[in-house]
């Protein structure tokens, strides 16, 4: 079995030095690299030129057109029998792709991913974002499941696998930003083909590095959940709303406890219990006070960023104004 580990890069060479000195030390060695510099400023040729040496690696520079028409890019001239995409801000175990062979001649997949945890060697702002990102208690908990909300699991590109037939039937992404990886997962499971969950195949995902950068991100996603909606409006499940909802409870409570202090107050009851909900959550998965504390404001940044993309798509929607 030829794994085609394909990574798409932009402006991040160091980031992707990391990942493939990881992918070096594989125990799993039948595979082949191809890198995919969208149109970055800041190349990563030399990075990949260090690794030449090591194991096959084909590097590629094209004009920027976003991380999904660059997967396909690197689809066009893979030679494996199974494409392996990851991000290129990811870190890999050495029996990752062992993992994954094994994953999939045991459930006999098509489509497959795995999840995402933070590594020893990150941040407290980067491992109370993580914390955020696989925790029920912020519906980023959902994204780690064997099975989506009403359905099967939809891989996600930071750590996602095709088989070669795959790539034949679908020819790939047929959008590029706004949950394209989503729309991909959905029509390659419409199409017939077995998606499913490798647990042991997870990566170390470092995500964004600042608060700022972690909120315009997640806006952007709850933007792209209303994208994937004017493809596959029944997709948009009940738990997608629970951002939206959160967003419009907070703030109604911070203007009521100025206007209207007794319900503001009342409010703030609700908040306070679900605040204490998710730091017991995240002091058992950390261990750690001061991390605990910077993923309450982690997971307070993604819903109410998740939120306020939602409902500001959900209106282009209705209104036709979208820009994307």
């Amino acid at each position: 079995m030829l794994f085609s580990i394909i990574i798409p890069v932009y402006n991040r060479p160091q980031e992707l030095d990391e990942l493939l000195a990881c992918v070096s030390q594989q125990t799993y060695t039948n595979y082949e690299v191809l890198i995919i510099e969208d149109g970055s400023v800041d190349k990563a040729d030399l990075i990949a030129e260090k690794y030449a040496k090591s194991f096959p690696i084909n590097y590629f520079f094209k004009e920027n057109g976003g991380q999904g028409f660059a997967r396909n890019y690197a689809f066009e001239r893979a030679k494996g029998d199974f494409f392996v995409i990851l991000d290129s801000d990811a870190l890999i175990e050495p029996s990752y792709l062992a993992e994954v062979k094994k994953g999939i001649e045991h459930q006999q997949l098509d489509l497959f991913g795995g999840p995402d945890k933070d590594h020893k060697s990150f941040t407290a702002t980067q491992k109370a974002i993580s914390f955020a990102m696989t925790s029920l208690f912020t519906t980023g908990g959902i994204r780690g499941k064997a099975k989506n909300v009403g359905g099967q699991f939809h891989p996600r590109s930071f750590n996602m696998g095709i088989s070669r037939k795959v790539w034949e039937a679908t020819k790939g992404f047929v959008i590029t930003r706004m949950g394209e990886d989503i729309e991909f997962s959905i029509r390659c499971i419409s199409l017939g083909f077995k998606s499913g969950l490798i647990p042991e195949a997870f990566i170390y995902h470092k995500r964004r590095t600042s608060f700022k950068q972690f909120y315009k991100q997640i806006h952007f996603f709850g933007r792209a959940r209303i994208n994937i909606s004017r493809f596959y409006p029944s997709e948009l499940k009940w738990v997608h709303f629970f951002p939206a909802c959160y967003f419009i409870y907070f703030w109604n409570t911070i203007i009521l406890n100025i206007l209207v202090p007794p319900i503001g107050n009342l409010l703030f009851i609700g908040l306070s219990i679900y605040w204490l909900a998710i730091f017991i959550d995240a002091l058992k998965q950390t261990k750690s006070l001061f991390v605990s504390l910077l993923g309450l404001v982690a997971a307070n940044i993604q819903l109410l960023a998740y939120g306020q993309g939602f409902i500001e798509e959900s209106l282009k929607k209705i209104t036709n104004t979208s820009q994307e």
